[in-house]
């Protein structure tokens, strides 16, 4: 990611969360230190904040607006797998999804948990 972001790619992770917070969340909070420093930028949103947006039901990845890597998870948290979607109506649909959870989430410097 630190040659990337040096090349000036952008990376931007916005994690919709649970309050309070789950053992894991707590735990992905204090080593997301290591993103922030290869140069993701990264923000946190309490789900009590995301209510009245319109969100993909998977957890993806979105490369240049246009293909869309779902994380497909068992019902334990274990990966069930990626899948690969280029269908151009579902990319637009979960860009103005991240970008408006984008514009609500707190920056990880200061999101507290």
């Amino acid at each position: 990611m630190s040659d990337a972001t040096a090349r000036g790619v952008s990376f931007r992770r916005a994690r919709v969360v649970s309050e309070p917070a789950s053992a894991y969340i707590r735990y992905e909070h204090a080593c997301t230190y290591q993103n922030v420093a290869a140069g993701e930028l990264v923000r946190w949103l309490p789900r009590r904040k995301a209510s009245d947006l319109a969100l993909p039901g998977n957890d993806f990845w979105l490369f240049d607006e246009r293909l869309i890597m779902w994380n497909h998870f068992t019902g334990e948290g274990a990966s069930a797998g990626p899948e690969m979607d280029e269908r151009e109506d579902v990319a637009k649909f979960c860009a103005a999804a991240f970008d408006a959870v984008w514009e609500r989430a707190t920056p990880h410097e200061e999101y507290g948990i």
